[in-house]
Parts: C-alpha cells; sequence; structure tokens
C-alpha cells in the first residue's frame, strides 16, 4: 500500500485480505464487523483517492455500526438522519433531502471553481439515488434568522437548486405544505369602527 502500487480503492481491498481473517481469533462478533467491513469498501470505492476517502471518514464518521443497530419494531415509527457523505453506499425505501436551495445544495462554500460546484452536484445525486421507491426534494421558500438586530430582517428568501433547473420541473410532481387556506373576505367599509389616526398621534405629543 506504501508504494501506491496497486492503486485506489484496490489499496483497501489489499487491507481487508490482510484483516479479515484475523477476525475470528480477535472479535466474538467477526461476521458483523466483516459486514462493517464490507460496507465500508464500498463506500471507499465512491472516493477518488484514499486522502479524501480518510479525511470525510474521519470528519464525518459513521454513526453506528451492524451489531448497534438492532431490527426495528414492526410496531414502532422510526426515522434515520443522515449527512450525504454518510450514505453513500446505503439506500432507504423512502428518503427526504433537505434544504434543495442555492446556498446548501450547492453550498455557499462550494462554488468557488467549476469543479467544486460538479462536486456539489455529485453529491445531489448521490442523495437522490439512495431511494429506491419514494424519493422527496424539499425546497423551503425561506429561512427565519435569528440574532438579527431589531431592524433586520426576520427571514431571507431562499431558491432552488441549480442544479434542477425549470426545464427539469416537468419530470417531478410538485406539491406545497400546508396548503394556504383562502383568506378572508374583505370586510366592507362601512362595518368596524373607524379610527382617525392622525388624531391619535397628535394626541400624544401635547
Amino acid at each position: 500500500m506504501r508504494s501506491n502500487a496497486s492503486g485506489w480503492p484496490a489499496e483497501f481491498d489489499l487491507a481487508l485480505h490482510w484483516y479479515v481473517p484475523r477476525l475470528e481469533r480477535l472479535y466474538e462478533d467477526a461476521k458483523v464487523r466483516e459486514a462493517d467491513l464490507l460496507q465500508l469498501a464500498q463506500i471507499a470505492s465512491t472516493y477518488p483517492n484514499r486522502q479524501r476517502f480518510l479525511t470525510e471518514l474521519t470528519l464525518d464518521p459513521p454513526s453506528s455500526t451492524g451489531d448497534e443497530a438492532g431490527a426495528p419494531l414492526l410496531d414502532e415509527d422510526y426515522l434515520i438522519l443522515s449527512t450525504i457523505h454518510s450514505s453513500k453506499g446505503q439506500e432507504w425505501k423512502s428518503v427526504f433531502v433537505l434544504n434543495c436551495v442555492d446556498g446548501c445544495i450547492p453550498s455557499d462554500l462550494g462554488v468557488g471553481s467549476t469543479p467544486e460546484i460538479e462536486e456539489e452536484r455529485r453529491l445531489l445525486y448521490v442523495a437522490m439515488t439512495r431511494a429506491k421507491d419514494d424519493l422527496h426534494l424539499i425546497t423551503p421558500q425561506r429561512f427565519f434568522t435569528h440574532g438579527q438586530n431589531a431592524q433586520g430582517d426576520r427571514h431571507v428568501y431562499a431558491s432552488r437548486t441549480r442544479f434542477i433547473p425549470d426545464g427539469l420541473l416537468g419530470l417531478f410532481e410538485r406539491t406545497a405544505w400546508p396548503i394556504a387556506a383562502p383568506g378572508p373576505a374583505v370586510r366592507p367599509a362601512s362595518e368596524g369602527v373607524r379610527v382617525d389616526v392622525g388624531a391619535r398621534m397628535r394626541g400624544m405629543w401635547r
């Protein structure tokens, strides 16, 4: 591996070839650990080189292993939260990709060059292809802000990710939530109490 003669991801396969036979001797749950390693090998194959793989693995390690994740109970609802990087190699029946807007996908920090933008596009592709049956791309209309001064904006508007232009919208089923209820009818001017706001304001300064 040190000579880089095999190339990536064959280097990972060399490590597995050496390590897997030792699992039976070192661990009681050898089969579970071997399954975890094979899953890790599948994830490793999606990275261009060893350095990129190890960097991502260090920054965003898998949250659990097979022996810790028990079978779900039929009478329980459960939800798996995952980053896109951690979802590589995984599949689920239904997938919800959150915040499909510019600034998140692609990230503000990932649009400095064409290769960075293409990497962000590949990340969205990875996220979308995790779904077996149902895929939902969530596009919030606005984000509420916190910590602004009294005169600051209470929210900022968001635009749909540039990776799904108008020309592709016909391929999606579009829906909004919550469904906007029709507004109340305009009250006739003759109803209610008329207030002279100008007079009240002048009275405040007397």
